[in-house]
């Protein structure tokens, strides 16, 4: 059986017209085994989010949403989680034109972004917290945390797995192997800011209006 052979930028014949990380076989099925999994993570949001909206009046002798949330907090949460998925697309922009030091560095800001994004969510629970509003208070505090916890949980995974990658960037450089974890990862970090797009939505938003 003939070696697998990983194309260096620059080294991918000129009749291949697809992308580094797709010019290996097994990193193509690799690609496509992550987009599986994306599908059961949607199912796992897809249930946190039922039952957020099922338990979000249940809210017994604690606070709501609506005198709970800081517009401002989950405003600047959203503002730094969107402008990570640009940062993470221009990592994958370098990493495609052959750039190790552009890969890197944008991974890196990307990582600082979303470092800061569950600093500022931390800091958000912490808050609750004080004023005595823990998951134990009510169904909908309950549901408001594991939703939420979970989408911090990937988010934090995420900064963990693009520092991995880095490590490994500086020392292969950009492989089709390498270019195909970043374009993973990427996909990743882009699927968490649209399940942001409805936390930011369905619980933040409709909780400070209603």
């Amino acid at each position: 059986m003939a070696a697998i052979v990983e194309y260096a930028p620059g080294n991918v014949p000129e009749h291949d017209p697809r992308p580094l990380e797709y010019t290996n076989k097994d990193d193509s099925l690799k690609i496509f085994g992550f987009w599986i999994f994306l599908a059961t993570d949607m199912i796992l949001f897809g249930t946190l989010f039922a039952t957020f909206v099922v338990l979000r009046t249940h809210v017994a002798t604690g606070p709501s949403g609506q005198q709970l949330f800081d517009i401002q907090g989950f405003i600047e949460e959203t503002f730094i989680l969107l402008t990570s998925s640009f940062t993470g697309g221009m990592a994958t922009f370098f990493m495609r034109r052959g750039s190790v030091r552009g890969t890197v560095g944008w991974l890196l800001v990307t990582a600082v972004l979303g470092a800061s994004f569950v600093s500022l969510e931390i800091t958000e629970f912490l808050h609750y917290i004080a004023l005595g509003a823990t998951m134990q208070t009510s169904a909908f505090l309950s549901a408001f945390y594991t939703l939420v916890g979970t989408h911090g949980a990937h988010v934090s995974l995420g900064i963990v797995w693009m520092l991995a990658i880095v490590i490994q960037l500086l020392r292969y450089g950009i492989t089709a192997a390498t270019a195909r974890k970043v374009f993973v990862v990427n996909l990743y970090w882009h699927f968490l800011d649209v399940v942001w797009v409805f936390i930011f939505t369905v619980v933040y938003l409709t909780g400070v209006i209603k």
